[in-house]
């Protein structure tokens, strides 16, 4: 099962580094933006909207690497305080009740959305927009798809640790 764990783990992983330099490139034309506003007094709603893309592909694309390094909100006042294996348990249940109902939620209702867009080869409502709102709202099942390989990964591993086959035990002491 740990071989599994690992190869969900590197592709989100590898989804992950491949778009973090995406941060920067967002930055720079959001500089940009800016200086061709307030300095040359000219505008660009391509450009604008392009920092939306980056953002959305960065985010939407990043959700399971996130997920992966325990990067997201979790209160964890009572959590860090228990055992190991009690964590475990509450990440294993957590992915059961939470995680994988509204991945395959994500990943079934935004199908039609998606395919509609697809079918008017949707661009962007402003003029002078991206013509690809298409493609960049395909990012949706995508995202829902990673979420959920991420989420595999995460109840394989966790089900080791109760199991007390995993060598990766100290993966929840902070």
């Amino acid at each position: 099962m740990m071989r599994f764990v690992r190869f969900l783990d590197a592709v989100n992983e590898l989804v992950g580094t491949s778009i973090a330099w995406l941060t920067l490139v967002m930055m720079l034309v959001t500089c940009s933006v800016v200086v061709a506003r307030y300095v040359f007094n000219l505008g660009s709603i391509a450009l604008q909207e392009s920092v939306m893309y980056l953002h959305g592909i960065v985010f939407m694309l990043g959700i399971g690497y996130t997920l992966k390094h325990q990067g997201h909100v979790r209160v964890d006042i009572f959590y860090a305080r228990f055992s190991t294996r009690t964590r475990a348990a509450i990440d294993c249940l957590g992915t059961l009740v939470f995680l994988f109902p509204l991945g395959l939620f994500f990943l079934i209702g935004s199908l039609s959305y998606v395919s509609f867009s697809w079918s008017l080869t949707e661009g962007s409502a402003q003029p002078g927009g991206l013509p690809g709102v298409f493609a960049l709202k395909t990012l949706i099942p995508i995202m829902a798809f990673l979420l959920l390989l991420q989420g595999l990964a995460e109840l394989g591993r966790s089900i080791s640790i109760l199991t007390g086959s995993s060598p990766e035990t100290g993966r929840f002491d902070h």
